[in-house]
């Protein structure tokens, strides 16, 4: 596995692999790597000749008040977990590389942007467009492999590749979840053990928002009501936003025709955790 701080360097790497004929995967990421980051390359390899880890902690998608100066970056130990995922390249670029003196271009995608997630934290979707858009220029991947358990932002960018034309197959893999159903994250370092096991509530508010669609009287509010009444029972967690969402619009939903995707933020202590169940 090489590494590659340069973003002309790496643009070069890709353009000669592609010269060969070779089939180029990237899972972007800010590093902090985990089981779920593994299974994206894993995910990525089965449809590539050579694969590319971005690592890149993007100062553009954190609001005033957020984490970016306490996000963790240990690029030894995330380079090392790349060499045994069977990685080609990691692509560290250094922040100027990609946000160049002078005044900034954004993409932003309107619409969903601004709703849910993007309500939460004004211009978090432009920033993770921009970045996103400058990564698939740079590395040139065939296919860019991403996580259902940021299922707005996975929509954001497919729809962003097919507005733009550029020529990438979005993918989305599963999401990858511990043993008793919490979603993987790198902000989970974050919880204490009392946090940790709070955390827990979200998958069974999931899974009792599944059972009720099962229910012949099932509404959108009933649906909506049986996952935040187990959030809220522990007393552990804070709802930012329940919302139920129309799977291919992210338009908040009406009824329960067609595929469906709730939608969860809730404040553990003081880190934030998403998740989200298809129904």
């Amino acid at each position: 596995m090489d590494l590659v701080r340069r973003a002309h360097a790496m643009t070069e790497i890709a353009r000669k692999a592609r010269t060969r004929g070779r089939r180029i995967g990237l899972v972007p990421t800010m590093g902090a790597l985990h089981e779920g980051h593994l299974a994206l390359v894993r995910a990525a390899r089965e449809r590539v000749d050579l694969c590319v880890v971005s690592i890149f902690v993007n100062p553009t998608q954190f609001g005033p008040q957020e984490d970016l100066a306490q996000y963790p970056r240990d690029l030894v130990r995330d380079s090392d977990l790349c060499i045994t995922a069977g990685v080609d390249y990691v692509f560290a670029p250094p922040a100027e590389d990609l946000y160049p003196p002078g005044p900034p271009t954004w993409v932003e995608v309107e619409g969903p942007s601004s709703r849910f997630e993007g309500a939460s934290r004004p211009g978090h979707f432009r920033g993770v467009a921009t970045v996103v858009l400058k990564l698939l220029h740079v590395v040139q991947p065939h296919v860019a492999v991403f996580g259902r358990k940021d299922a707005q932002q996975a929509w954001i960018v497919r729809r962003m590749v097919q507005d733009l034309h550029v020529d990438t197959e979005i993918v989305v893999a599963p999401t990858v979840r511990d043993r008793d159903g919490v979603a993987l994250s790198s902000r989970n370092a974050y919880l204490s053990s009392q946090e940790r096991a709070a955390a827990g509530a979200i998958p069974r508010a999931l899974e009792a928002a599944r059972a009720a669609r099962e229910s012949s009287a099932a509404t959108v509010d009933s649906v909506v009501q049986a996952a935040c009444s187990v959030l809220e029972a522990d007393g552990g967690l804070r709802i930012d936003y329940l919302e139920l969402v129309e799977a291919e619009s992210f338009e908040r939903a009406t009824t329960l025709d067609g595929e469906r995707l709730l939608l969860v933020a809730v404040f553990c202590g003081r880190t934030r955790l998403l998740d989200n169940q298809a129904l």
